[in-house]
């Protein structure tokens, strides 16, 4: 059996004793010879939207499935709010499955079918009333921003609009927990942006918690409280995204975190800096920027209290969650002692510095 890494057990641990809404351990499923999971254990505290980010055929979606038991792992505990829902039986399941709703890559609407048509669907197998069903779905369309669409048909709708169908129809039931299974992969970026502001919102709106798998770091980056990077059927890291996202401890991780923050030098750009003077040494540094010092003029501090020359030559501000963070590559001019002490003055405030000087056609490398 494969055991949880340190920082992947602790965030667990600590997430199952604040009772979180789904806990998930030691999930095991094989096809044929091939493993899709392989001792996947993670929580999802309640009220939180939990990314799981990997790419294609890291077993995400069969995770996923398996959280409902739309896929029944050959191994381990799904837990449902304290449940263990693999000591269900099909009638108890069914009951359990009313409180998650499930939002598709592809929409699933039926063409022949109105927009309100859709979105009653659920209603209808549950056998609630055509009364309370038309007042459920009236409802639910004025909240997904569709209530002058609801005798539209999908070929009329646009891409942003079949999946606003597609969330209304999985809060029909009024599910405590949202699963998301690639909502935005078939969409334009405007668009996926306005998909991602809306389960936002509604989660906080409707006190949901969301479980949303994707192989895009920036959907993570834009609504996700919490991440779990998936690779080969397992958790290969674990935390808050913020911490994900500005110490990654995977290689893995960090090519993802890369393609959203990374900083590339400009072609050209050592060339075009002078000469260092005699008696100094250039390093490249990359300087992340995270924490209580985000906003501190670090660069002027450490160039009037060290005598040394900094130079930015590439670099990003940005905001994850709200909370700042940037990421500078600079170019260090001086004496190699006082180079030492300058670096070592700016880690001792937390920031995280590493010598790019080898590296720097690497852009993974500048996220590590």
């Amino acid at each position: 059996m494969n055991a949880l890494t340190p920082h992947v057990a602790a965030h667990v641990a600590a997430q199952d004793a604040g009772r979180a809404l789904v806990s998930l351990r030691d999930l095991r499923k094989s096809y044929a010879s091939a493993a899709a999971l392989d001792g996947v254990s993670l929580a999802v505290a309640r009220g939180r939207i939990f990314g799981i980010v990997g790419r294609s055929g890291a077993g995400k979606s069969t995770l996923l499935r398996c959280v409902n038991l739309l896929e029944r792992p050959d191994s381990g505990q799904v837990h449902l709010d304290g449940q263990d829902l693999l000591t269900l039986d099909r009638a108890a399941l069914n009951t359990v499955r009313r409180r998650i709703g499930m939002v598709f890559q592809h929409f699933n609407l039926l063409a022949r079918r109105s927009v309100a048509d859709n979105v009653a669907l659920p209603l209808e197998l549950a056998g609630v009333p055509a009364a309370a069903r038309s007042a459920r779905v009236a409802e639910l369309l004025s909240l997904v921003g569709l209530a002058d669409r609801a005798g539209a048909y999908p070929a009329q709708l646009s891409g942003g609009q079949k999946q606003r169908v597609g969330i209304a129809r999985a809060l029909a039931g009024r599910p405590s927990l949202l699963l998301c299974d690639e909502a935005t992969s078939a969409l334009d970026p405007e668009t996926t942006t306005e998909i991602l502001l809306l389960i936002r919102d509604l989660r906080d709106r409707l006190s949901l918690t969301v479980l949303l798998i994707t192989h895009e770091m920036a959907v993570v980056k834009a609504i996700c409280d919490e991440v779990a990077v998936l690779e080969r059927g397992r958790v290969i890291e674990q935390g808050r995204v913020f911490d994900v996202f500005t110490r990654p401890q995977h290689p893995t991780t960090a090519n993802f975190v890369a393609e959203v923050i990374g900083t590339t030098l400009p072609d050209g750009a050592l060339g075009r800096l002078p000469a260092p003077q005699p008696g100094t040494q250039r390093r490249i540094l990359r300087i992340l920027f995270a924490g209580p010092h985000a906003s501190r003029a670090v660069i002027s501090e450490a160039s009037r209290e060290f005598g040394i020359d900094l130079n930015i030559i590439a670099g990003r501000v940005d905001a994850i969650g709200g909370a700042p963070f940037g990421v500078l590559a600079v170019a260090a001019d001086g004496p190699p002692g006082r180079l030492m002490q300058a670096t070592a003055w700016m880690r001792g405030l937390g920031l995280a510095i590493d010598a790019i000087d080898a590296i720097a056609a690497e852009p993974a490398a500048l996220a590590a």
